[in-house]
């Protein structure tokens, strides 16, 4: 099975890409933040398969009662879990805090509350299918993994958190820019998860599990 992940940057050849039929063998997209909404909307319109993303810390504040604040065909999936196609999903927004009325951001401790709300739907998953997570999408990298010593680029301790105890084995994520595209870089195994700096996109194939 074949998943398009996206992050941060729109990449113009994508456009392309898509409407040639590049993407034909792709059966779900994921967007890990900072994202326009118009691009995640044109290629859910074109590839026509399920879309799941979270906000990053450059996407306005959700409001259920404004379409400009969502990706319409897509399901927003932060502190949210869901299982399709087979693979149980999760996502989490937002990246740390650098501005004080920054929207999306969160301090450590602030993240940290955040994901509990995420631990009943992951430990439903764990009770009903033998295990908790296939595949973790969040804006931020984790703590130490792919951020950078930076106030507004330093990765969030809440997702080793989750990475520690739901044991996914995916986890995509933005907010960090590899621009040499060196994949060995972007690719971080810990334990069982496969940590993937996805900017500005990365077309992964996975083993599917029913």
């Amino acid at each position: 099975m074949k998943i398009l992940a996206l992050s941060d940057e729109v990449e113009e050849r994508v456009y392309s890409l898509a409407g040639l039929g590049h993407f034909r063998d792709v059966k779900m997209i994921l967007g890990c933040g900072d994202l326009p909404y118009t691009y995640l909307e044109y290629l859910v319109s074109v590839l026509n398969v399920p879309m799941f993303y979270v906000p990053g810390n450059h996407d306005p504040e959700e409001n259920p009662r404004f379409v400009s604040t969502r990706a319409e065909g897509g399901s927003n999936l932060d502190l949210k879990c869901e299982r399709t196609k087979g693979l149980l999903l999760a996502g989490f927004g937002g990246s740390i805090r650098y501005l004080p009325n920054g929207v999306n951001q969160y301090s450590q401790a602030e993240a940290f509350q955040r994901a509990m709300r995420l631990t009943p739907g992951l430990l439903w998953n764990r009770i009903r299918y033998g295990r908790a997570l296939d595949i973790l999408i969040t804006h931020s990298p984790p703590f130490g993994i792919h951020d950078e010593k930076t106030q507004a680029h330093c990765g969030l301790k809440a997702i080793n958190w989750i990475l520690s105890w739901a044991r996914p084995r995916y986890h995509f994520h933005g907010h960090t820019h590899f621009y040499r595209r060196n994949l060995e870089q972007a690719v971080t195994q810990l334990g069982p998860t496969a940590i993937m700096n996805i900017f500005p996109y990365q077309v992964i194939e996975i083993e599917n599990v029913k």
